[in-house]
C-alpha cells in the first residue's frame, strides 16, 4: 500500500514564487487623490513580492478631430513644456515619498491615449501587474468620457488590480 504524499508550501516559498511573478507593478497616476488611493495596495504588494513600482503619468494628446484654430475657445490644450515640468515634478515627489516609505520606485512620463499608453508601457516594461484606481464615473459622464479602467481591464493580458476609492 502506497502512502499518499501531501505537499505543503511554506510562506517563504510562496513569497519567493510571488516575487518571481510580480516583480514590476505599473501604477498609472493622474495627479488626483483618487488615483493615489491605489498606492497603499501597490506598496503592500510590492513589499510582499519584492517588486518595483513603476509610476506612470500620461499626458493626453488632443484628438485630431478636435483640432480647431488655436484662437478658438474650443481649442484643445496643447501639451507644453510647463505641463511636462509639472508632471515630472509630481512624479518625482511621489517617487521620493514612496522611497521614503521603503518602496523601490521609478517613474515614467508619456504622451498619448491614456488606456493605450498604459497597456503599451506595461508591455514594454514587462510589468506583471497593473494597479490602478477607478474614478467611478456613471451615467452621462461615462458615456461621454468612457472608462479608462474598463479599457485597461478588457485589453490587458496581465492581471489588473482595480480599486474604487470612497468619496470623502
Amino acid at each position: 500500500m502506497r502512502a499518499s504524499a501531501r505537499w505543503y508550501i511554506s510562506e517563504a516559498d510562496v513569497r519567493r514564487r510571488v516575487a518571481r511573478m510580480h516583480n514590476r507593478i505599473l501604477v498609472p497616476l493622474d495627479g488626483s487623490a483618487r488615483s493615489e488611493a491605489i498606492l497603499p495596495y501597490a506598496q503592500k504588494l510590492a513589499h510582499d513580492a519584492t517588486a518595483e513600482i513603476i509610476l506612470l503619468r500620461v499626458l493626453v494628446e488632443p484628438a485630431p478631430e478636435l483640432n480647431v484654430p488655436a484662437v478658438s475657445p474650443l481649442s484643445p490644450p496643447i501639451i507644453d513644456q510647463e505641463r511636462q515640468q509639472e508632471s515630472t515634478a509630481y512624479l518625482k515627489s511621489m517617487t521620493s515619498k514612496l522611497e521614503g516609505e521603503g518602496s523601490c520606485v521609478t517613474y515614467l512620463l508619456r504622451q498619448g491615449g491614456v488606456a493605450e499608453t498604459i497597456l503599451e508601457v506595461a508591455h514594454n516594461m514587462e510589468a506583471q501587474m497593473i494597479a490602478m484606481s477607478t474614478h467611478g464615473r456613471t451615467g452621462m459622464q461615462r458615456i461621454l468620457l468612457g472608462s479608462i479602467a474598463e479599457k485597461v481591464v478588457h485589453d490587458s493580458p496581465i492581471p489588473v488590480l482595480l480599486i474604487h476609492p470612497s468619496e470623502e
